[in-house]
């Protein structure tokens, strides 16, 4: 079996890799704030002269994220892209709604009120899953509500055989109180009340595809997929046929090494290196 190789900083990967997808919850931030020395490390990596995407597992759209992330003090300029599962989804969902002859009302499930993984598409937003045409899940607030909530909401859909989009396949999520459910687990109970779901974002083919096409699809060898979640970030770049690099803080922080290997057999896939936070 691979066993990876541990590094103590960025700087010992100069010059193996052209482009680097990174994660943003686990590895630059958490849900009180930026990791310190994080984005001093992003600008580092940035100034080798390296293509940067950072690839989320978030609801929101790209631009969302880009202006989040720049008032958390990181440098805009350290990043190339910031490509989301949610702007993934909204660039399929454009297409399909536009394409459809009759009005979709789509149940979103969200955090914050947020609405923007509709804003800007021919879709009716409804409040309840007896008269939806779609769901999409693009958050949870597994923080504020349990999953009995969402199960009321979702099963009127589920019994209609209602398609789902589930854009944060996140089953974990990282809060300024510590982990919650996240959409993800919000997404496997539709599957387990009986409905279909559509995965977008990591580990799912969709988000690669997006991200590799704006780099120009490199050889894969020279592109190193950084994350803190072996079933996303470390399964999705083996499935993408890129190198990953495993981060030991967000939702692994403090595992075992007899842990990491563990789900290292149990999702098939294990990281070309690791590091135990992302410093230069």
């Amino acid at each position: 079996m691979k066993i990876p190789k541990h590094i103590s900083g960025l700087r010992d990967l100069q010059g193996y890799f052209d482009a680097f997808l990174i994660d943003q919850f686990g590895v630059l931030r958490d849900g009180r704030g930026p990791y310190p020395e994080a984005a001093a490390t992003l600008a580092a990596l940035k100034q080798t002269g390296a293509r940067i995407v950072i690839l989320s597992n978030s609801g929101k759209r790209s631009a969302e994220n880009d202006r989040r992330l720049a008032k958390l003090g990181f440098d805009p300029a350290s990043w190339d892209w910031f490509l989301t599962s949610g702007e993934v989804a909204w660039q399929i969902l454009a297409a399909e709604s536009t394409a459809a002859k009759h009005t979709t009302r789509c149940l979103l499930i969200s955090r914050d009120g947020d609405t923007s993984p509709l804003d800007g598409l021919a879709l009716e937003r409804t409040a309840n899953g007896t008269d939806a045409d779609i769901v999409l899940i693009a958050a949870s607030e597994g923080d504020i509500h349990d999953l009995d909530h969402y199960r009321h909401l979702l099963e009127p859909a589920a019994k209609r055989g209602v398609p789902c989009l589930c854009t944060n396949p996140d089953k974990i999520m990282l809060t300024a109180e510590g982990t919650a459910f996240g959409a993800g687990r919000i997404a496997e109970l539709y599957q387990e009340m009986g409905g279909t779901v559509r995965w977008i974002g990591k580990p799912f083919a969709d988000i690669y595809a997006s991200a590799l096409d704006f780099l120009g699809n490199p050889d894969p060898a020279r592109v190193c997929c950084i994350g803190d979640s072996i079933e996303h970030d470390i399964a999705g770049a083996a499935g993408a046929g890129l190198k990953s690099m495993l981060v030991k803080t967000g939702i692994l922080a403090g595992s075992t090494p007899q842990q990491l290997q563990a789900l290292f057999v149990e999702h098939g896939a294990t990281p070309d290196y690791t590091i135990d936070r992302f410093i230069w």
